[in-house]
């Protein structure tokens, strides 16, 4: 006679391998789920302009973790056309010259970086605008091969999704471009109270001169290398050719 309970009876009656085979079904579908909500994701900013960005909400919260409750992140969008056009062609000289050409990876500039950094010098990055933005919209710092191979999947998507343009005009909006201070229109008045249209091409060569590490450098107050990035970079924009190459964006 089986006095065991109803409900071990029931455990019993399901076949382990029937509840394996459901598990195996509900971990299948995990790849079909991240592809849908990443794509969705981008495919709703090539239209919406973002509200904030993964490194603006990293930031505040890094503030508020060390006390720091009046901090805030500074952030005001401004589209393309109203961002004196010497500010993206600055960022693209100094960070990213074969962007209208690639498809978010520029495989020369990152072999050119890891020879670079191979040597034992200042460390190099070779990432594209497609891929920093991918980074900064959606991600964390780190050097994770996680984070890594997520900010490829997110470039392949933008470069799917986005014409150049506007990958271009997100990435000067939420680039920091100083302590807590993202975007063309935020730096602008932050640092020479003026609208981010009326930049002139040395303020908009120091603002991209600064990229690469916004808070220890400053594009209000230039150092001896921020100044003579800043000169290499407006050399760099006429030897690209100037508004001609955003021309090739539209």
């Amino acid at each position: 006679m089986d006095t065991a309970p109803d409900a071990v009876r029931a455990v019993r009656a399901v076949p382990l391998p029937r509840r394996r085979r459901r598990w195996l079904r509900r971990l299948l579908w995990l790849p079909v789920l991240f592809v849908g909500i990443t794509a969705l994701q981008v495919a709703v900013l090539r239209f919406l302009d973002p509200p904030t960005s993964a490194f603006m909400l990293a930031r505040q919260a890094e503030a508020w973790g060390q006390g720091e409750w009046g901090f805030r992140v500074v952030y005001d969008w401004r589209d393309l056309e109203a961002i004196a056009p010497s500010l993206p062609l600055s960022v693209i000289a100094a960070e990213d010259q074969n962007f209208a050409t690639h498809s978010g990876f520029d495989l020369a500039a990152i072999e050119k970086a890891l020879d670079h950094n191979a040597k034992g010098k200042r460390l190099r990055g070779g990432s594209t605008l497609s891929q920093q933005v991918a980074k900064n919209l959606f991600l964390w710092q780190g050097r994770s091969w996680l984070r890594k191979g997520l900010e490829a999947w997110y470039t392949l998507l933008i470069e799917a999704m986005w014409p150049k343009r506007r990958i271009l005009e997100i990435h000067v909006n939420v680039a920091e471009f100083g302590d807590g201070i993202y975007g063309a229109q935020a730096a602008a008045r932050s640092y020479w109270r003026k609208d981010a249209s009326r930049l002139a091409a040395g303020e908009s060569a120091r603002l991209a001169a600064v990229l690469p590490a916004p808070r220890r450098y400053s594009a209000a107050r230039p150092g001896p290398y921020v100044q003579k990035r800043a000169a290499w970079i407006q050399r760099q924009v006429r030897q690209i050719g100037g508004q001609d190459y955003l021309r090739q964006l539209e």
